[in-house]
């Protein structure tokens, strides 16, 4: 077995999950390149959230390889990679109703480290003065607004200072301006913080303009992997069906290198 490549944070070999016989997930590859931003694309029932989820040991996938940062986290080995390399947003935010702000922005450290009282304190009142959430810390969920609420997930999700963040499907029952504003504070906080990103996402094209890379998830496997600027070339493809199917029309993009698998 070999570790991931030192530019490929993640590496998904041959990813499988089924529910009965139902294949959800039919080998799935993908490698996700350190500091970028990598959308997985695709039709609702996909299987998109399923394999995030499998990813991050949320779901048990049922076969395949699962490395992050050179160490291989599925299947299991003797001793456990840092726990605190990843971090997951959920599509509901899963704020703890009974917890303040500041409450629920500590919880991943007091879960996951040996930090005392006061360092924690420390370190979740300056990420709160850095995102401009200080006014907001001793409140809770049901006395914020939506946007906060979201702000405050992803403090916590970036408490623990984390390599790669994953996002299930961020925009969900947002209408369009607020979409964009959540699709901007991904874009600003990857350039803040600096961690490698990982979506999926049924926002086309919006999703794109804040993506290096894009992925496909149709029928258990990854159909098509680049950069949004190559889905232009895809005219005639099953890709480009989806892609119309939905009234969308990708654009955008740095890369290229684009390909149908």
């Amino acid at each position: 077995m070999t570790a991931t490549p030192s530019n490929s944070l993640l590496e998904i070999r041959s990813l499988t999950k089924a529910f009965g016989d139902n294949q959800v997930l039919d080998g799935v590859d993908l490698k996700v390149t350190e500091g970028t931003v990598t959308t997985v694309i695709g039709k609702s029932g996909m299987g998109k959230s399923v394999l995030l989820k499998a990813i991050v040991g949320l779901l048990e996938p049922d076969g395949g390889e699962v490395w992050l940062g050179g160490n291989r986290t599925f299947p299991r080995r003797k001793h456990q990679p840092d726990r605190m390399a990843s971090s997951f947003m959920f599509q509901s935010n899963a704020l703890f109703d009974s917890l303040t702000a500041f409450e629920n922005i500590a919880l991943p450290l007091r879960e996951v480290t040996h930090l005392g009282r006061r360092a924690i304190a420390e370190k979740v009142n300056g990420l709160l003065k850095r995102m401009e959430l200080s006014d907001a810390a001793s409140r809770y969920p049901g006395e914020l607004s939506g946007g906060m609420r979201k702000r405050v997930a992803f403090a916590r999700a970036l408490v623990t200072d984390p390599k790669i963040v994953f996002f299930d499907e961020p925009t969900t029952g947002l209408d369009p301006e607020r979409k964009f504003g959540v699709f901007d504070l991904i874009a600003e906080y990857r350039r803040d913080f600096g961690f490698t990103a990982l979506l999926v996402s049924h926002d086309i094209p919006e999703v794109f303009s804040i993506s290096d890379r894009v992925a496909w998830l149709d029928n258990g496997k990854i159909r098509f992997e680049g950069a949004p600027s190559d889905i232009k070339g895809e005219v005639e493809t099953a890709l480009a069906g989806f892609l119309r199917r939905g009234n969308n029309k990708a654009s955008g993009g740095q890369e290229s290198g684009g390909k149908l698998i």
